[in-house]
């Protein structure tokens, strides 16, 4: 596989409360988006996906069902946050998305909590592989609001679920075959919030390698104001 990543602080924040993990070597990869003041986001983010590789490197030789240890790792993070926050007064009310994947071969599992996003880019399509857990997605789903009210509605960036708030969280896992060419990305809602699919596709497709796509994604999302850390990350199946 190929891969290629980056963050940017955006245009607006002081700080970047996104943390990213590239794993090649265990086909693990993961975006996180911490929440909580005093910097708490930060901390909550990276520990949230430090945990979680950890996890993955002490456990993934050997395993039977990868699946079920992404989840279990998930899991596993979401306990050493929330213990974080309840043991540390500067880290109170602390929490993070966390949207990861391990690849093996043609086999993707997936593991997902907040409102970050993994999408699949398969032959000229694009199709966002997770939900996000927010107040407008279920205004959208209920059909009280559309996708584009929601793109300016004041709770849009209210969470339903987010790791580190709760002893256990609920997990949304999915597994699925890829095709040779399929590309994995992974992205916080600084630039999922700022480009629609069509975009995100447009920009995957039109350039010429996975670099070059992923600067020009966060250069298209600070383009448009950069109102949010802006984490990305590219996974191509060879």
């Amino acid at each position: 596989m190929r891969w290629s990543q980056a963050t940017d602080v955006g245009r607006t924040r002081q700080s970047n409360e996104d943390y990213l993990v590239a794993c090649p070597d265990l086909g693990f990869f993961a975006v996180a988006d911490g929440m909580g003041g005093h910097r708490a986001g930060e901390v909550a983010s990276k520990l949230a996906l430090q945990a979680l590789k950890r996890f993955l490197r002490a456990s993934l030789s050997g395993c039977v069902d990868i699946g079920v240890l992404l989840a279990q790792g998930v899991q596993e993070a979401n306990r050493l946050v929330y213990q974080m926050s309840a043991s540390h007064p500067g880290c109170q009310g602390m929490g993070t998305t966390l949207s990861s994947v391990v690849i093996r071969g043609r086999r993707l599992y997936l593991a997902h909590v907040g409102d970050s996003r993994v999408y699949l880019l398969s032959q000229g399509s694009i199709v966002q592989l997770t939900e996000d857990h927010s107040v407008v997605q279920e205004m959208i789903r209920n059909g009280k609001i559309t996708e584009e009210q929601a793109k300016q509605h004041p709770y849009r960036h209210v969470l339903t679920r987010a790791l580190g708030v709760e002893p256990v969280v609920e997990v949304d896992t999915l597994r699925l075959t890829l095709k040779q060419k399929d590309v994995v990305l992974l992205c916080t809602d600084g630039l999922s919030g700022l480009l629609d699919e069509s975009e995100l596709s447009r920009i995957v497709y039109s350039n010429p390698n996975l670099d070059q796509a992923v600067r020009t994604l966060v250069e298209s999302a600070l383009a448009r104001g950069g109102t949010d850390n802006i984490s990305v990350i590219l996974v191509a199946v060879e």
